[in-house]
């Protein structure tokens, strides 16, 4: 019987959670390392790198809602003790993301040039998008294998080798980038492809481990005559999971686009300034996004086992995680914005914009992850319609109205307190959402 439904809440929980941080930060520092490292080949190869931004998080936020799916549907057969099931879900999974990827990447390799057009891509950036995503896509199911499998393997109880696989496919990456990009040890230099080569290479190799997990270390992934009706039925149900996900997703991008459109009304200054802090508040968040990883296969696989009593337990402890979290980041952040603008900037209008935001929004950090925990305790209970409709009452009924009204009325300190507002009743909606919905399981239960 899996360990996620016998072990103590809280240690289960937790020991989950630290390797998964070691992974998070790992991948961190992945993206940070591509972009320094394109950096210095000038301005037009960063640009193109920008470019490539919103086309590579499309094809992300997909592979993503179907990794969710199916971590959610295999946790739920290992708590049902039902393994015949979970390897039917694991095997139909990666045929079907496979199948995605490839399609999403022959689509994407034929309309390199309108769609990057349409981005406003020019005919000077044009050439080094196309040289990084030719060699992207070619790439592209490894891009997309990794999601699935970790969900996986947090779902065997096995978090240390679900970081260790994301920390592998990191490094390798980080080690590569150089070589590749520069030309080192008497390779020609390739540029902007090397970055590429260098991301397919090293997540081909993460790619291969997972592989050797699913296959020999928790035979998962069988290979047996296929069942066409068992492939499609296995299909409705990943997409059950997987179009909400990746919808509830891609609200956040649409949404910080609009925000941002808000915000270059106050002028050049408060773009800076806010585009600073983000950055910054993304490490913030790398500690509790540990612990909100971990929450889909324990509730998806204690829901599968009837254990509600223990999913209860656990909202608690991940509530008080995230608010106790909360108040000491926004401590630190409150005290120590004057000094954290220092290292972005010596303008004193950016400096101002970016400690106004980071005083005001970092109240309602601890709110925001409870928002982000919630959505992860439905979809683990089978629920990712509710996600998807919890996400669009925080972007659409509070977190857009409230910053056009803030916008028109006192600001740019106006749209920083709507997105306050917002993290603190976006939050209280969800803790009241998900305990109605496991007080009523619990009833049906008894």
């Amino acid at each position: 019987m899996p360990k996620l439904i016998q072990l103590d809440v809280k240690q289960t929980l937790f020991r989950m959670a630290f390797p998964m941080l070691v992974g998070t930060i790992t991948m961190n520092a992945y993206n940070l390392a591509d972009t320094m490292y394109v950096a210095q080949l000038g301005t037009l190869p960063l640009a193109a790198m920008g470019f490539t931004f919103p086309v590579v998080m499309f094809f992300t936020l997909v592979a993503s809602g179907v990794g969710t799916g199916i971590t959610a549907l295999s946790s739920n057969a290992f708590g049902r003790e039902d393994r015949d099931a979970a390897a039917n879900i694991v095997t139909h999974g990666v045929c079907l993301i496979t199948l995605l990827s490839v399609v999403l990447a022959v689509c994407g390799y034929l309309s390199i040039a309108p769609i990057f057009n349409m981005l406003g891509a020019d005919q000077q950036t044009l050439p080094f998008i196309r040289s990084y995503m030719n060699t992207w896509y070619f790439g592209a199911v490894f891009m997309a294998l990794p999601m699935m499998g970790n969900g996986i393997l947090i779902a065997l109880g096995d978090s240390k080798s679900a970081s260790r696989f994301m920390a592998l496919g990191a490094i390798v990456n980080i080690i590569l980038d150089p070589i590749f990009i520069f030309g080192w040890f008497g390779l020609p230099t390739l540029g902007i492809l090397g970055a590429a080569l260098a991301t397919v290479i090293a997540q081909a190799i993460s790619s291969c481990w997972l592989f050797y997990l699913l296959t020999i270390k928790y035979p998962l992934i069988t290979i047996r005559q296929p069942n066409f009706e068992n492939l499609t039925n296995s299909w409705k149900k990943i997409a059950s999971f997987a179009i909400p996900t990746s919808l509830t997703m891609m609200l956040m991008p649409i949404s910080g686009g609009v925000i941002t459109a808000l915000i270059s009304q106050h002028g050049v200054a408060a773009v800076a300034g806010v585009s600073a802090a983000s950055r910054m508040e993304m490490f913030a968040f790398v500690i509790p996004m540990a612990l909100g990883m971990s929450l889909t296969p324990f509730v998806s696989q204690n829901y599968g086992g009837k254990r509600i009593d223990r999913i209860i337990e656990a909202k608690k402890y991940a509530t008080l995680f995230a608010l106790g979290y909360g108040i000491f980041i926004a401590f630190v952040f409150f005290v120590g914005a004057p000094y954290l603008a220092k290292l972005f900037t010596n303008d004193p209008e950016v400096t101002a914009i970016f400690v106004l935001y980071v005083r005001t929004i970092s109240f309602g950090y601890g709110m925001m992850e409870v928002h982000r925990y919630c959505g992860f305790f439905l979809t683990g209970m089978n629920r990712p319609i509710y996600t998807t409709l919890l996400t669009l009452i925080r972007v659409l009924g509070l977190l857009l109205p409230l910053s056009l009204l803030g916008s028109t009325y006192w600001g740019v300190a106006g749209i920083f307190t709507g997105r306050l507002i917002t993290d603190l009743l976006s939050g209280s909606i969800g803790l009241i959402w998900v305990g109605l919905f496991l007080k009523s399981r619990l009833q049906t239960k008894q």
